[in-house]
């Protein structure tokens, strides 16, 4: 398993993936993420309508892309940094108990500028899909 900590800077509670699957460097990773009832973002919510914030869900694609990245020995010691969404679609709320499979596929790269689209599902039904851009500093 690869220490997603020695990639990026972002720790718990704001960590949202438990690990790193799969990386190809600079091209892409793959990680998982087991939502419990006993995240941050549910302290205060009703145990019927949990739900993980759809922001939380594209910093998850967010930090699975930045590990991607970051993994490439050109980037390695460099931060990247969340860019902006070009498009995400949410196809259901993601609750308590669902183990997310994340992935996400650098679509191209020109400096330190670069795209990448990426898929969470939970076993075989994708609940978001998302184009991010990162920025590398």
């Amino acid at each position: 398993m690869i220490d997603i900590k020695k990639l990026i800077p972002q720790r718990p509670p704001f960590l949202m993936i438990d690990t790193l699957e799969e990386l190809k460097p600079g091209e892409m990773a793959k990680a998982n993420k087991l939502v419990t009832i006993n995240e941050w973002f549910f302290k205060s919510g009703n145990v019927k309508t949990m739900t993980m914030p759809n922001t939380l869900l594209v910093e998850a694609l967010a930090q699975t892309g930045a590990a991607a990245i970051l993994s490439a020995p050109d980037f390695k010691g460099k931060n990247a940094f969340f860019g902006g969404i070009r498009s995400a679609e949410f196809s259901r709320p993601v609750k308590p108990g669902d183990q997310l499979s994340l992935q996400v596929e650098m679509t191209k790269m020109r400096g330190k500028i670069g795209t990448g689209h990426g898929v969470i599902s939970n076993g075989e039904e994708v609940v978001c899909e998302a184009n991010l851009t990162f920025i590398v500093g």
